[in-house]
C-alpha cells in the first residue's frame, strides 16, 4: 500500500499513453471519516457530493465512482481556450476555476498518440475533433470490438463503434477507446480467463441509459478480472476500457489527485463554485 501511495506522489514522467503501449492504486485518501459504503450521486445545480467508494472484487481493490447523467454535469475535456492540451487534472482544475466552476471528479478517458491527441472518435461540446477509427492494428485499442462512451444531456451510454456510427448519433460528448471488455453482455473474445498480463486499469459502463459507473483498479489486475467487475458486480451489458498504466483518478471529496504522466482526453464532473 505504501508503494502504491508513493506511486501517486512521485510517479516520473514517461511517454504518452496509446493503444500500442497499453497492455504491456493506489492508496485511497480518506476525508477524516469512515469509508463511504453507499454511493452518493453528484447533483446538478447543487453541491456535488462524493460519488466514489472503495470496492473489493476477487481479492483486488478498486475505486468506483457513479454518476446519473440527469443530475451530474459530466463533460469531456482535451484542450484549453488557447488550444493547449490540458494534460493533467491540475491544469483542468485551474482552467475551470477561472470560469467559476469546480472540478469534483475526473478520469483519463481514452487512448491517444504521442502528441496526446485522441486516436479514435472524439467529440467535445458537439464538435468532432477527431474522426472515428475503424482500422485494424496492434494494441488494446484495436482489440475488436472497441467502442464509444458518450454523453448527451440527461443520457449517456457505451456503444460498440460500428453500431454507434450506424446510428448517426450526434451526442454532445464522445470518446472512442478499446477494447470493449463486455459487448452485449458477452466477454470480449480476446480476453482469456487464464490471461496473465496485469496492469492498473480503468474504464466505464452505463446502466439504464443514464447511470455511468467508472472503475479504476488500485492494483494491477488482469483484463478478465477487470471485466468481471462490470459484468458480475454491476450486471452491465457493455463496458469500455479507457487505458492501463496511466490510469488516473481525481476525486475532490476523498482528496485524491493522481499525478502521473501527461494524458489526453479527460472525462470530468463539475459544479458551480458557489455550490460548495
Amino acid at each position: 500500500m505504501l508503494k502504491l501511495a508513493l506511486r501517486h506522489l512521485h510517479s516520473p514522467k514517461a511517454p504518452a499513453g496509446g493503444g500500442s503501449l497499453r497492455d504491456m492504486v493506489t492508496g485511497l485518501s480518506f476525508c477524516g471519516r469512515s469509508l463511504v459504503l453507499a454511493v452518493a450521486l453528484f447533483s446538478f445545480g447543487a453541491s456535488a457530493r462524493a460519488a466514489c467508494r472503495d470496492a473489493e472484487d476477487q481479492g483486488a481493490s478498486y475505486t468506483i465512482c457513479e454518476f446519473d447523467a440527469r443530475e451530474a454535469m459530466m463533460r469531456l475535456f482535451l484542450r484549453d481556450g488557447k488550444g493547449k492540451v490540458y494534460g493533467s487534472f491540475s491544469a483542468l482544475e485551474s482552467a475551470l476555476a477561472d470560469k467559476g466552476e469546480r472540478l469534483v471528479f475526473a478520469m483519463n478517458a481514452g487512448m491517444y498518440d504521442a502528441d496526446r491527441k485522441p486516436v479514435g472518435l472524439y467529440i467535445e461540446s458537439g464538435e468532432t475533433l477527431h474522426r472515428a477509427n475503424t482500422a485494424n492494428g496492434a494494441g488494446n485499442f484495436h482489440m475488436k470490438p472497441n467502442g464509444v462512451f458518450w454523453i448527451d444531456g440527461p443520457h449517456a451510454g457505451v456503444t460498440e463503434t460500428s453500431r454507434f456510427l450506424a446510428s448517426h448519433q450526434r451526442p454532445a460528448f464522445a470518446t472512442q477507446s478499446g477494447p470493449l471488455p463486455l459487448s452485449s453482455g458477452r466477454l470480449n473474445p480476446h480476453i482469456r480467463e487464464d490471461g496473465q498480463s496485469k496492469n492498473i486499469r480503468n474504464g466505464v459502463c452505463v446502466k439504464d441509459g443514464r447511470k455511468a459507473i467508472f472503475a479504476i483498479s488500485n492494483e494491477a489486475v488482469t483484463f478478465h478480472a477487470f471485466a468481471d467487475v462490470f459484468r458480475e458486480r454491476y450486471a452491465c451489458s457493455d463496458a469500455l476500457y479507457f487505458d492501463g498504466s496511466i490510469s488516473s483518478l481525481y476525486a475532490r471529496d476523498i482528496n485524491r489527485n493522481d499525478r502521473f504522466r501527461p494524458m489526453g482526453p479527460i472525462v470530468g464532473a463539475v459544479e458551480h463554485a458557489e455550490h460548495r
